[in-house]
């Protein structure tokens, strides 16, 4: 698979775009890779979205491993590697254990989940093969979590839909031409073995 996008250095962006490239930098484990280097040219939409995504992952009212395992779940759907790629490490950071994660990137329910996981797990799996959950899932998940919580990993989810989207169709490469972490699986068997 070869990047479909040329690399912008910092260097050459205009001047208007460079205070978000700053922002980018501050948090980005990347660099202005990864997302950021599509994300770039179309500069109005990228401040748009790194002010969401800046939200999402720092200021949410999704605690940090939850929030984590979210990303996770989107990055196994969409066979996003370098989404995965770059949350793993962060997922574990946050306490979510390798049991989880393993079974994940093997496209399979977790078995070792905290509850309140499997509850995330269910309603992002749901949500996102579905587009839609059931009436007992949404209250399972309000009354349990609260209504912030449930429109914050809604948003989440489909945020990074959006994001995997994004390297999947750049073709965003693992940097120093690392392996991909996750099995490349047809759709329609993840969504077989997710939702089994």
């Amino acid at each position: 698979m070869t990047e479909r996008l040329r690399q912008l250095s910092y260097d050459e962006l205009a001047p208007a775009v460079k205070p978000l490239a700053d922002d980018i930098l501050k948090i980005s484990s990347a660099a202005l890779g990864g997302p950021y280097n599509a994300l770039l040219r179309s500069p109005d939409m990228a401040r748009r979205a790194f002010d969401l995504l800046d939200y999402l992952r720092f200021k949410t009212s999704v605690n940090k491993r939850l929030n984590e395992f979210a990303i996770l779940i989107q990055a196994r759907i969409a066979n996003a590697q370098y989404e995965w790629w770059a949350h793993e490490p962060i997922a574990r950071r946050a306490g979510l254990a390798d049991a989880v994660m393993d079974e994940l990137k093997a496209c399979r329910r977790p078995t070792s989940m905290q509850a309140d996981e499997a509850l995330v797990y269910d309603y992002c799996v749901q949500l996102t093969l579905n587009h839609r959950v059931s009436d007992a899932l949404w209250q399972r998940m309000v009354s349990e979590m609260g209504e912030q919580v449930a429109i914050d990993l809604t948003v989440l989810s489909g945020t990074y839909v959006m994001v995997a989207m994004l390297l999947n169709a750049t073709q965003v490469d693992i940097p120093n031409g690392g392996k991909p972490p996750l099995e490349e699986l047809d759709p329609l068997e993840i969504r077989r073995r997710l939702l089994a």
